[in-house]
């Protein structure tokens, strides 16, 4: 039985987000308005713990601000509560969630489930209905750029496209069930459509996509870096034509290392599990958040709202389109920054920056007398990748003063690297204030993946209690 899907909403859904994709800033902030109140009010009715918290606001004229801060930690305790559909069971989610061969099957009636990768904390589920898989097709249908736009105009229904997705292929994570629910759909696409596993041996991963020969590779930056030192090396034959990547920060250093190695554009966007398409990249490279049906607030670690320009300590997501799982000024994690001034490219979709958060801050001691020094992973990425040239990397914090440095790349070119990466970081943080630090540097060394496929690059094993951060 293919997964839930409503020909109609989904027709009238690409047409809203057809129309709005080149509306004014009056108009998204109408639609915005609008279905903040439809949210509100379907929240009000229906989620018994929404019905305590809104007691007595007004849908229509609520203020976001006003809104109490949720939690997933929280939101997943209260869940029975939560949800707007009493028949939406935690144990029995959990129990589909536990058998892969219920990925992308519907779930608990007409919904579709999948759940996070963990990263900050336990795995949430999140499920979703129609109308919000609904959005979410048409997001990644209109607003995905076109890398190619002549092979556009002569297959413009992609018919000669092969994707490879590479990731946790086993998992019940937004991608992977994305990516098979699109082949349950399309019969027609199933061919050209393929999940590969990042997590097998990287010379049968290689292999598969040789076989496959994709012309595009959808990825996580940190996953499209290894392939493409494995394209460089020789070992993978595969040529795609663009690289897609998301899920992670991708920086300029790391772009400009992937466009070399592949020869072909490559894209990056934003999502999450709680809103699968946040933000896609303009013609030139900047975000652009979906702002008509999602809302983000950078906040500074009390919660209020950091002035515009600047990323807070984190962001709280208002998902416009899930009615059936409200998530209301959430708590997402991640590190936004809204820039001030509109982009070039002339969309009044907002322009952002992301900084993701899978990876560990460091916590390091300062000199004699002087605090810890905290040390963000974006820091760390960008030194060693842009002073350094090395872009396969973990690094794990062992101790409050033990760092470990691992590659897996090997030989003298490797070791070479691994000597440049240690002075540059060591120099960068005696600069930060931290002193007394040990960098030990091991090539030919596997990295410890998360739960999803997505490479940690900085992982902290140290006992913070007592070390001062």
């Amino acid at each position: 039985m293919p997964p839930i899907f409503d020909p109609w909403q989904a027709y009238v859904i690409a047409a809203e987000v057809s129309m709005a994709t080149n509306a004014g800033a009056g108009a998204l902030a109408a639609l915005r308005s609008q279905r903040l109140a439809q949210l509100v009010a379907a929240a009000a009715a229906h989620s018994p713990r929404y019905r305590r918290l809104l007691a007595g606001c007004d849908p229509a004229t609520v203020r976001l601000e006003e809104l109490p801060v949720s939690r997933k930690a929280e939101l997943m305790r209260d869940f029975a509560d939560w949800v707007c559909d009493p028949a939406l069971s935690l144990p029995a989610l959990r129990r589909f969630v536990a058998e892969p061969a219920n990925i992308a099957a519907d779930c608990l009636g007409p919904y579709t489930a999948w759940e996070s990768s963990g990263s900050t904390g336990e795995p949430a589920i999140f499920v979703q209905d129609a109308r919000a898989m609904a959005v979410y097709d048409a997001l990644e249908a209109l607003r995905r750029p076109l890398l190619r736009p002549l092979d556009r105009l002569f297959d413009p229904w992609s018919l000669t496209e092969r994707i490879a997705f590479v990731g946790a292929t086993g998992g019940h994570f937004a991608s992977t069930v994305s990516v098979e629910r699109l082949r349950r759909l399309q019969s027609g696409l199933a061919p050209r459509l393929r999940g590969i596993s990042f997590l097998q041996p990287l010379d049968r991963l290689c292999a598969e996509l040789d076989a496959f020969s994709p012309t595009v590779v959808a990825t996580y930056p940190s996953a499209a870096i290894v392939l493409a030192q494995e394209r460089e090396a020789g070992r993978l034959k595969a040529a795609p034509r663009e690289i897609w990547t998301g899920g992670e920060t991708l920086s300029a250093a790391g772009r400009a290392y992937l466009k070399q190695a592949f020869g072909c554009p490559v894209a990056n966007s934003y999502g999450a599990s709680e809103f699968l398409s946040l933000a896609f990249e303009c013609s030139r490279g900047v975000l652009h958040l979906n702002s008509d049906w999602a809302i983000l607030e950078p906040v500074d670690a009390h919660g209020r709202a950091v002035p515009s320009g600047h990323a807070g300590s984190t962001t709280l997501l208002t998902n416009l389109a899930n009615h059936l799982q409200p998530l209301i000024r959430y708590d997402l994690g991640d590190r936004v920054r809204l820039l001030p001034e509109p982009c070039g490219c002339g969309s009044h979709l907002p322009a952002i920056e992301v900084h993701g958060r899978d990876d560990d801050t460091l916590c390091l001691p300062g000199g004699a007398g002087m605090p810890a020094v905290q040390v963000v992973p974006l820091a760390v990425s960008t030194v060693l990748e842009e002073e350094a040239g090395l872009f396969d990397f973990q690094l794990v914090q062992q101790g409050p003063r033990d760092l470990l440095l691992k590659t897996r790349g090997e030989g003298e070119k490797a070791q070479r690297t691994l000597h440049k990466a240690r002075e540059a970081l060591a120099a960068f943080l005696e600069a930060q204030g931290a002193r007394g630090v040990r960098i030990q540097c091991r090539a030919g060394e596997s990295t410890k993946c998360g739960r999803s496929g997505k490479f940690r690059r900085v992982v902290s094993q140290a006992a913070k209690p007592g070390d001062g951060c």
